[in-house]
């Protein structure tokens, strides 16, 4: 090889390198730029407050159970209440050690989970490149870093944690590290309830792939994070599933909520207020879902007779128009069924060009989700299956004119959740 051609192969490494820390930086300062900066020169919300420079603007919403958890333990009694033994105990561990070190809880919380939403954003491309290509693999990463979801990356919550060690296990078990397997999956189920579905998608793809003994005790041992909680729960709490327990008090029963599903959907289209009301009390909303749908569907189903230029900034101006119209709420239900059915939708387009491991743990996570009742939060929670980001930017990677549109708009709707976070208003 010569000395151009070595030359050459280190810059492309060094920028191969790079891009994960590129895209995830970008798309922080989007965050940073909103939370900090916009947020607090906007008019005081209704049921919101106006943002303080600091590192409290992070802490909000379920980061106090981690502070609680951290700092005083675990509390559950089996009467229904929300209890924070809903809650995984990995992350809460990691911070009340860095607390002990010296470090305040909004400092360590916020540096943890943003260093491990980067960290798995690496392993990410690292995963991808080595089963689609380079280019797929830059799409997947821009996919989860400008996902409006991703803005819990950054947050004193699990997204980055979790991601980071469900895509690091899953990576050791396609490329059969077998000892990583076991350790970044047990860490996964200490996590988040999610990391549950590791187990059989690994036990799946272990018998369809006939792979040796050593990978069936690798799947197994994936459940030695919640296995570690369960037998912590026999301990203090006297039952050793006290944490799916407490979970009815933050969900409204388990199994499939058809019910739920159906009233959401509804929202969509004609607004909290109409659905409540059981009648058209505020006709605005179907009006303007009415011009959200019919607006989109007209500007993509003739874009092959409009300029790109007009196609663009047509859907941009749908998206602001949202803005100044739509009601939170409304965004939040969108979200919900775009992140997850879309989400589900690729996957399934894609099932013959994934690898059987991320097709498998995808579908088995998003019957995990459907099984867990109810649709709170449920964008959230299908942003933490990382099959799903895979399988549309490897979609993306095909038609990047699309991709780019997509991103754009996905960076706008990021800014937008990163204001109503920090004014402490209901995300997700």
């Amino acid at each position: 090889m010569s000395q151009v051609e070595i030359a050459i192969t280190k810059i492309t490494y060094s920028n191969d390198l790079l891009f994960p820390l590129g895209i995830w930086l970008l798309s922080r300062i989007v965050i940073w730029i909103a939370m900090l900066i916009i947020a607090p020169n906007l008019p005081v919300p209704h049921y919101g407050v106006v943002p303080k420079f600091g590192w409290g603007i992070f802490d909000a919403w379920d980061s106090i159970h981690y502070r609680a958890i951290a700092t005083s333990g675990y509390e559950f009694v089996n009467d229904g209440n929300r209890y924070n033994l809903a809650f995984f105990p990995l992350y809460p561990l990691v911070l009340r050690g860095l607390m002990g070190a010296g470090l305040p809880f909004q400092v360590a919380g916020t540096l943890v989970n943003n260093c491990a939403f980067l960290a798995a954003l690496y392993i990410l491309y690292l995963w991808s490149e080595k089963n689609y290509g380079k280019n797929a693999a830059r799409w997947v990463c821009a996919v989860m870093a400008w996902c409006p979801m991703s803005m819990f990356g950054s947050m004193i919550y699990t997204e980055g944690f979790y991601l980071l060690f469900s895509t690091a296990a899953l990576y050791a078990f396609d490329q059969k590290y077998y000892g990583w397997t076991a350790l970044c999956g047990a860490m996964a189920t200490a996590t988040r309830p999610t990391g549950m579905a590791l187990i059989p998608a690994f036990l799946l793809v272990c018998v369809k792939e006939r792979r040796p003994l050593i990978a069936y005790v690798a799947s197994f041992s994936t459940a030695i994070g919640v296995l570690v909680f369960s037998f912590y729960c026999v301990i203090h709490f006297g039952h050793p599933l006290a944490f799916i327990q407490a979970q009815r008090g933050w969900r409204p029963s388990l199994g499939f909520d058809w019910q739920g599903w159906i009233n959401m959907l509804i929202q969509i289209a004609v607004g909290r207020t109409n659905w409540q009301y059981g009648g058209i009390k505020d006709p605005l909303h179907p009006i303007l879902f009415c011009v959200f749908v019919g607006g989109g569907y007209r500007i993509w189903n003739f874009r092959k007779h409009f300029s790109s230029f007009r196609v663009v900034y047509g859907f941009y101006g749908i998206v602001a128009f949202l803005f100044i119209f739509a009601s939170g709420d409304w965004i939040n239900n969108l979200l919900n069924a775009v992140i997850f059915i879309g989400g589900g939708y690729m996957l399934w387009q894609l099932r013959t060009q994934l690898t059987l491991v991320t097709l498998t743990y995808g579908f088995c996570g998003i019957g995990l989700l459907l099984a867990s009742g109810g649709t709170m939060s449920l964008s959230r929670l299908a942003y933490g299956i990382v099959p799903l980001g895979v399988a549309l930017g490897v979609f993306l990677s095909h038609y990047p004119r699309r991709g780019y549109l997509i991103l754009g708009l996905s960076g706008i709707l990021l800014a937008r959740v990163a204001v109503r976070f920090a004014q402490q208003l209901w995300v997700a």
